[in-house]
């Protein structure tokens, strides 16, 4: 079946099986490098994606159901290609080091500092907790976060 929907702001249409999930379609279809398989089961977040500004495992995500709606990867958070404020923060604080999660942490807090501006760490933390991250720690992460709802 052919589905469409915008995909960081661009119009897309693919076709796809009534299994495919959302992961399947970005990454093997549509050549999306940003968003990753890491458990299959929406436990580690790698896959996240923000469907209609909400956030959501693309891997536990038929693709048949986002006809029509409006897909952000961490790629759509860029603007005239420079990163944004928040991905700089991440840059800035040594948040990433592998780089697998990032995205997904990157989504996460854009998520969270859109309705919460001002975040406590236990707030972060909690927001985070759905996001699995190998390599640094939480430290960094947290501190990118904090220091984008500084700004």
């Amino acid at each position: 079946m052919m589905i469409r929907f915008y995909l960081d702001g661009q119009l897309v249409e693919v076709d796809v099986k009534p299994t495919d999930t959302l992961l399947k379609v970005l990454v093997d279809k549509l050549g999306i490098t940003s968003v990753h398989y890491g458990c299959g089961e929406g436990s580690c977040g790698a896959c996240m994606v923000m469907v209609d500004g909400k956030l959501r495992y693309s891997c536990l995500t038929f693709a048949a159901s986002v006809n029509d709606k409006k897909i952000t990867t961490v790629a759509g958070l860029l603007s005239d290609h420079e990163l944004s404020p928040l991905q700089k923060k991440f840059v800035e604080n040594n948040a990433a080091q592998c780089g697998y999660c990032t995205p997904g942490m990157v989504l996460v807090a854009k998520a969270l500092l859109d309705k919460n501006p001002s975040p406590s760490d236990e707030e972060i933390f909690d927001a985070l907790a759905g996001n699995l991250c190998r390599c640094t720690g939480y430290v960094p992460i947290v501190k990118a976060v904090k220091s984008a709802a500084r700004r």
